[in-house]
């Protein structure tokens, strides 16, 4: 899933430590002032531009997505190669994502706010266009496997969705007018990588989806919300300061810390019905170890290393919990 975004920066004087005075915007272009000259991207750079710690968001709706299929099928069987196409996508068109806001947010100029890891357009350790052009390449790599999927299951009309999910991940923080920027990020993250996600793994390896995939689809697309919530809320006081509305920023400081635990939370409500019918989907209470402290930090947190903390670990209940569920529904 996409962290990290942040919206233009007013074009104003500000002061560096020696009272010196240095012009706002893209570090890329300062090689002056408070942003000095600064060493090329490594490859460890580029890898942690990836934002490798949201993976598992992409993953987990796949894992569901596939047990929700075994219990679909006829045969109780599932398409490991179609599983796989849909895996890349997902995967794909998420490093995607995290490049695209990593490229709009440091032409905006807007990561001088950040209080987070540096990124690679913002710090000028990378350039844009070369940034941009390894966020294209994923979504291109992601369209190619989306594409196979298609020509193999005959539902071309999936190409609609697919064509949807990377106008959407782009607009997220790029164009003019960035929905991510508005409040409505957790919207696209819980339809494309809740619903889109796990419901497409699904349609893809039986032909239809049933409410196992539904469901399970609401609950990871709740966790991937969570994700955002607490990214956005260890940002919300330079996001505010920037003008970027994101939920955090709208309902405040509280609101949203209390909003994050029920996103969290709420899954675990969807897991316990569905132990009704698959006791082994009781299992996912396991992953409560990981989610309670990870609100018990989000509500008692007074730094932004310590939310970085509650988003690790949301991150990994997420994966965890589709991991389990997915199990449930496959054994």
């Amino acid at each position: 899933m996409a962290q990290g975004a942040r919206p233009a920066r007013p074009k104003q004087q500000r002061q560096t430590s020696s009272g010196s005075s240095a012009r706002s915007g893209n570090p890329a272009k300062r090689y002056g002032g408070v942003a000095g000259p600064v060493r090329p991207a490594t490859v460890a750079d580029w890898i942690g531009g990836a934002r490798l710690r949201t993976l598992p968001l992409a993953v987990a709706p796949v894992l569901l997505g596939t047990g929700a299929a075994v219990v679909a099928s006829s045969n109780g069987a599932f398409h490991w190669v179609r599983a796989l196409l849909a895996l890349a996508v997902a995967v794909c068109l998420q490093v995607g994502v995290n490049y695209a806001n990593d490229y709009s947010d440091g032409i905006r100029g807007t990561d001088a706010h950040r209080v987070g890891p540096s990124r690679l357009t913002g710090s000028g350790r990378a350039k844009p266009r070369h940034v941009l052009v390894v966020a294209l390449a994923f979504f291109a790599l992601a369209a190619v496997a989306g594409l196979v999927l298609v020509v193999v299951t005959q539902l071309w009309w999936l190409l609609l969705v697919g064509a949807a999910a990377i106008v959407a991940a782009w607009f997220y923080t790029g164009g003019k007018r960035p929905y991510g920027y508005l409040g409505l990020g957790e919207v696209f993250v819980f339809v494309f990588f809740g619903l889109v996600a796990t419901a497409g793994t699904t349609l893809v390896q039986v032909g239809w989806v049933n409410t196992e995939s539904w469901l399970s689809g609401v609950a990871i697309g709740l966790m991937a919300c969570a994700v955002l919530m607490v990214n956005n809320l260890r940002d919300l006081a330079p996001d505010k300061a920037a003008g970027k509305r994101t939920l955090a920023v709208r309902i405040g400081d509280r609101a949203s810390r209390a909003v994050f635990c029920v996103f969290l939370l709420l899954p675990f409500v969807i897991a316990g019905f569905f132990a009704v019918l698959y006791p082994a989907a009781l299992l996912t209470l396991f992953v409560l170890l990981l989610a309670l402290p990870a609100c018990l930090i989000t509500v008692t947190a007074g730094s932004s290393r310590e939310l970085v903390l509650a988003l690790k670990l949301t991150s990994f209940a997420a994966l965890a919990f589709g991991l389990l569920l997915g199990a449930a529904f496959a054994l």
